[in-house]
């Protein structure tokens, strides 16, 4: 998976089969997450998944930045400020229920994009989060099987925001976000 796995004993992995996807039920790969709680409510979170959806059309995904709200749950805005070359300025926000309370969180983030590298790395610019940053991550499989799509993501929030409540939702939208692409890239084939 990621080094995040093996750098600390505070980790949890689980794995998720994709058959709580209906449209996925059959994959037959698990998606594989981990989480460490690292110190100032610090939260490193990773999820992979392997999809037989080709390597340019994840890509073309993930890389469709005003669309991404249409599929990305929770997701409510996604925009981009400016572009120079491979580096990209967004604004997005999210929204979603916790305990029947909207919460809602905005960022503006800097991407990178290295297509030939399979890295879209993205870090936190401003926002309300004190610490936002990560990456997804592309890897062709051997033999034309597909492709590997892993997303990391490194979190703090801001003073006043309880990490513990936010945690669990933090992991299911992992999950989750990964799917959203899956399943866009897979239409897009047709």
């Amino acid at each position: 998976m990621s080094s995040i796995a093996a750098s600390q004993g505070a980790s949890v992995k689980e794995q998720k089969p994709l058959s709580l996807e209906s449209e996925l039920a059959n994959q037959e790969e698990p998606i594989e997450q981990t989480m460490e709680r690292l110190p100032r409510g610090v939260r490193r979170l990773a999820a992979q998944l392997r999809t037989p959806v080709e390597y340019e059309l994840l890509w073309s995904t993930l890389t469709d930045y005003e669309r991404l709200s249409e599929f990305i749950p929770n997701l409510a805005l996604s925009r981009v400020i400016s572009r120079n070359e491979n580096q990209v300025q967004l604004r997005q926000v999210g929204s979603q229920k916790l305990l029947g309370l909207t919460f809602s969180a905005e960022v503006l983030l800097e991407l990178v994009e290295n297509f030939a590298g399979g890295i879209l790395q993205f870090q936190l610019i401003k926002g309300d989060f004190r610490r936002f940053e990560g990456a997804w991550k592309l890897t062709k499989l051997p033999n034309s099987k597909g492709t590997s799509l892993l997303y990391e993501l490194t979190v703090q929030g801001c003073v006043g925001m309880p990490v513990s409540l936010i945690e669990q939702r933090l992991k299911e939208d992992l999950m989750t976000n990964l799917l959203a692409v899956e399943k866009t890239a897979r239409l897009k084939s047709f």
